[in-house]
């Protein structure tokens, strides 16, 4: 079904008659600049932002959180293209160097964050850092460019959920080329509005934790909670082959209980009481190999 460029609607929020268009007014070297792109960019413009004004309360400073970006940015970009094509082959194996055409689209977020985890164990390891509160950051930062990149399905009219036949209040409406309006849980919706509120959470209850690594624990039960209810209702999911099972809903279900049961074990048998974390051992934000290089490779939550 081709729904480009219908019209899309929101009649249970009085909103009717949008027809977002894919790409920007100008172009950049003879390409067009795409909405779902310049959206992305947003989010990790802002994610940055926010970041940089935080990094000293993580015991970090702005140059080593740029640092830490510059190589783990470019090894998520390469996971997320992998995991999306892996789960793809049938599309891809004909053209195997359609594999590169990632303007075409086809990313995954959970390729990104495996592969942003990757390019932090390799910064940890590179220049001597504690690894865990930059993994705090991160989940901070991937919850404002994941609120705020979803809308970039908005502008491409994807990632949204099974039809609907009912007057649900958030049912979203897209007319086809037809002009026939059909209506469909706005998944993308659901998503951006789950994240920002888990932004809203963790950005409160990281000024409270007790030790490094907790956020991220944090952002892994809240974001796979979500997306194991929100996957289930998407139309486009990404399917282990040769079965029913949808990756990435299996991926956050597993992901959300092992973090759940990581904190209760923390919180149980550790005990931790915040004196071991980094921030109150480097509270200048000093790079941390530079002042305390035993306290730097401090393997500890």
């Amino acid at each position: 079904m081709t729904f480009d460029p219908g019209t899309i609607s929101f009649p249970g929020l009085g909103i009717t008659g949008i027809n977002p268009p894919r790409t920007l007014p100008w172009s950049l070297f003879g390409r067009n600049i795409y909405f779902y792109g310049a959206i992305i960019a947003l989010g990790f413009l802002l994610g940055i932002l926010y970041l940089s004004r935080r990094a000293g309360e993580f015991g970090t400073n702005f140059d080593l959180i740029t640092d830490a970006f510059l190589i783990a940015v470019p090894i998520a970009v390469f996971c997320a293209r992998l995991y999306y094509v892996a789960f793809r082959w049938d599309v891809y194996r004909g053209n195997p160097i359609s594999t590169l055409y990632i303007w075409e689209g086809g990313i995954a977020i959970y390729g990104g964050i495996i592969g942003a985890i990757l390019g932090l164990l390799l910064f940890a390891k590179v220049r001597k850092q504690k690894l865990t509160p930059y993994l705090d950051l991160l989940a901070l930062g991937l919850l404002i460019g994941q609120s705020i990149g979803r809308w970039g399905n908005f502008f491409n009219r994807e990632a949204f959920g099974a039809e609907i036949f009912n007057n649900f209040f958030l049912r979203m409406g897209i007319a086809d080329t037809d002009g026939v309006m059909h209506y469909w849980h706005p998944t993308f919706l659901y998503e951006s509005l789950w994240n920002l509120v888990g932004f809203l959470l963790l950005h409160f209850l990281s000024k409270k934790r007790r030790y490094d690594g907790q956020t991220f624990l944090q952002y892994v039960a809240w974001y796979g909670l979500g997306r194991v209810w929100i996957e289930g209702l998407r139309t486009d999911s990404l399917y282990i082959p040769g079965t029913a099972l949808r990756v990435s809903q299996l991926l956050a279900g597993v992901s959300c209980v092992v973090a759940l049961c990581v904190m209760l074990y923390v919180r149980l048998c550790k005990k931790p009481d915040g004196s071991g974390m980094l921030v109150h051992q480097n509270p200048a934000g000093t790079p941390a190999a530079d002042t305390a290089p035993d306290q730097a490779q401090e393997s500890s939550l």
